[in-house]
């Protein structure tokens, strides 16, 4: 395995400026992600706080019992009862079979940077992934896409969700989830590999109630001796644990609320993009209602009510719940990093680029539970080559990173052109140019003796030109189909390199790979140590 890092040319505003450590943006922040001293400052701000690490750890325990754990995600859940230890912790949606490759990119980082710490600080530092159960948008990972070429095709779950329940709380459909497996795997070249993929995944799923439970056995499965440790935002046991914060954030809701609009403000008139949409009297927490999660406002008698007024509460009504029934409140995206920090030592958050937007304008959060936040590290980003990839890009003389950067639909079309000399649009224009000169007279003629003829010399002259078109089409179509291998190749490297004219980690699913190659890419790109000021890296498996 070869690992190359490139810059990536299209950054936003907000993660060039970050990762430059610019003072506009990072006054924002309360930590210089790529500064050595940052660590060991981070554990030190953490020594003064306390942690409930007794219930926490049992929590776990219970918890990735649950998901048949390794024995090296059972050790670490122990290290963590160690006052000094700390962890490196990010987050994402329960995918189906991971999601896309992001999930999985996120997870190498986090197991990455504690690694790297634990050296650095010599203390314990332990991986945790938050998978965030609570969300409730179905749709958003009820499918996957595989390559297609020259697109990815999107292959969905039919099962349908009609409430906004969590994710966490959505019962699996065994047909549905079985019928789409077998669509999946259809589509899917038989390998060495292929039969073990299919059993694992099938035997993950017939031991899930729901999706976050394929998820996390899915996980295990690939990250099995790295101990990585599991936590379901949407878990009652882990709300518990979460119910002393809730009371606090109800009580400093209006000074959260009104600090983290007026970071938005401000963050977006210094011309940054950020992905958040907030209003000063949002409560920042959802209700949960017969399953279905409503997001509470707070109203000008300060009740707390939810945007349709379907529900309503007194601030007393909701600390009661809070208190006696946790686990019918849950985080918005919000107070959701807050809740981590709360429950873990965090020496880190891993986030992508639009977690590192939004959180920039969650300080006020953090300074009403007088609170640092942690520092915020980039995950790291990836783009996997296989060899048939690499040998088309040299063949077009075409470099990987210039591929992921700009994609090459226009080397494309100019190398399609380059086998006519002049190009065929450029001579069916400059006929057009010679006929329309040739027809001008007629123009002139008809026009001289009446309207109506002018019009029809019009037409007429535009019959002519669609004829020519007409035959430029035919003939790019001849071409095309003389060179149907050599444009393939060029499809075939947008669909790798740059799916839908984003990053690949973005749309592509590990599945392929895993059916070609087996996990062990996975498994070694996640022992080596990658530099995590690299803006991407090009791996070639």
């Amino acid at each position: 395995m070869r690992i190359d890092p490139i810059q990536l040319q299209k950054q936003t505003k907000l993660m060039t400026d970050y990762r430059n450590n610019e003072a506009t943006i990072m006054e924002y922040f309360d930590y210089l992600p790529f500064e050595k001293t940052t660590y060991q400052n981070r554990v030190n701000d953490l020594m003064e706080r306390k942690f409930n690490r007794k219930q926490l750890t049992e929590k776990l325990k219970t918890l990735n019992e649950n998901w048949d754990a390794p024995k090296a995600t059972y050790d670490n859940i122990e290290r963590l009862k160690d006052e000094n230890s700390v962890v490196v912790i990010g987050g994402q949606q329960a995918g189906l079979l991971t999601g896309p490759m992001y999930s999985i990119n996120k997870l190498i980082s986090i197991i990455q940077l504690a690694r790297q710490q634990q050296e650095a600080l010599q203390i314990p530092v332990i991986p945790v992934f938050w998978i965030a159960g609570e969300d409730h948008d179905f749709d958003e990972i009820n499918h996957i896409f595989l390559p297609e070429v020259p697109k990815m095709k999107k292959y969905k779950l039919l099962q349908r969700v009609l409430e906004k329940k969590s994710v966490g709380h959505i019962p699996k459909d065994d047909i549905y989830a079985s019928q789409w497996i077998d669509s999946i795997f259809e589509q899917l070249q038989e390998t060495q590999y292929t039969r073990h993929l299919l059993v694992t995944i099938e035997d993950c799923l017939d031991k899930s109630d729901n999706y976050v439970d394929f998820f996390a056995r899915l996980i295990f499965r690939l990250f099995d001796d790295e101990g990585v440790v599991l936590v379901d935002s949407s878990n009652p046991e882990i709300r518990k644990l979460e119910s002393d914060y809730f009371v606090n954030l109800l009580e400093l809701q209006p000074e959260i609320s009104k600090g983290v609009y007026h970071y938005e403000q401000q963050i977006k008139q210094l011309g940054y993009a950020i992905s958040l949409d907030v209003e000063e009297n949002d409560a920042h927490i959802f209700y949960h209602k017969n399953g279905e999660r409503i997001l509470l406002a707070r109203n000008q008698s300060g009740d707390w009510v939810g945007k349709q007024d379907e529900i309503s509460f007194t601030t007393e009504e909701l600390v009661t719940i809070a208190e006696s029934q946790p686990e019918l409140l849950s985080n918005n995206v919000v107070t959701r990093p807050l809740m981590q920090e709360l429950l873990f030592p965090s020496l880190a958050f891993i986030g992508g680029p639009g977690e590192i937007s939004y959180w920039s304008a969650l300080k006020p959060v953090f300074q009403a539970f007088k609170m640092k936040m942690p520092p915020i590290v980039p995950r790291l980003s990836f783009t996997f080559i296989e060899r048939n990839i690499e040998r088309i890009l040299t063949t077009y003389e075409l470099t990987a990173a210039y591929a992921v950067n700009n994609g090459v639909e226009s080397d494309r079309d100019k190398w399609l052109e380059s086998k006519n000399d002049p190009p065929i649009h450029q001579i069916a224009e400059q006929i057009k140019d010679i006929v329309d000169e040739a027809h001008k007279p007629l123009r002139e003629v008809a026009k001289s003796i009446r309207s109506d003829l002018d019009d029809l010399a019009d037409k007429n002259l535009n019959y002519l030109f669609r004829d020519i078109e007409f035959l430029e089409d035919r003939i790019m179509r001849a071409m095309e189909a003389k060179y149907a291998k050599e444009l393939y190749d060029f499809n075939l490297i947008n669909t790798a390199l740059r799916p839908n004219r984003g990053l690949q980690e973005r749309i592509w699913n590990p599945l392929p790979w895993i059916n070609d190659h087996g996990t062990h890419f996975i498994k070694q790109l996640t022992k080596a140590s990658c530099s995590f000021e690299n803006e991407h890296y090009l791996v070639y498996i």
